[in-house]
């Protein structure tokens, strides 16, 4: 799993999003099912223009619901991949604002799924998540591709 996240990310080959966002549609389902909108955890812009693509809206786009970007990273932070655990939570900390749709008089969804390629100490969603709630979600639920685990010692 670990060389296919890689070849998303990285090498940018897009096309594995369809497969890999299939089978997270499925074993994700519990998740997914009376969700109202999927929610994938941003890039900050100069990463994304970097990249050329968010590989979790690309994952997030096969999962069969309404993908909304409700959420905007506003502070360009360290790769995560580079720090250790205990600095992870306060890398993400205040980097993530709500930002409805663009003239949307819609109301905030009740149930939304976060979504992101990688969950390693589960920081980045925990952010993400915080600031849904402050904008009034209800629930927040998460679904990633893969989840690292520590190896026993």
């Amino acid at each position: 799993m670990k060389e296919i996240i890689h070849a998303l990310k990285y090498e940018r080959r897009r096309s594995i999003a369809a497969p890999l966002g299939a089978l997270m549609r499925v074993t994700g389902a519990r998740l997914l099912k009376d969700a109202d909108v999927v929610v994938p955890v941003p890039l900050h812009p100069r990463r994304e223009y970097e990249r050329g693509f968010n590989q979790a809206d690309d994952l997030a786009r096969q999962l069969g619901l309404p993908v909304v970007p409700l959420l905007k990273r506003i502070v360009h932070t360290q790769s995560q991949i580079e720090l250790p655990k205990e600095q992870r939570q306060q890398n993400v900390k205040d980097a993530f604002a709500f930002l409805p749709a663009p003239g949307s008089r819609l109301p905030v969804p009740g149930v939304v799924v976060l979504v992101d390629d990688v969950s390693t100490t589960g920081s980045t969603l925990d952010a993400c998540a915080r600031v849904l709630k402050r904008a009034g979600v209800k629930e927040v639920r998460a679904l990633t591709a893969a989840r690292v685990v520590a190896e026993p010692r």
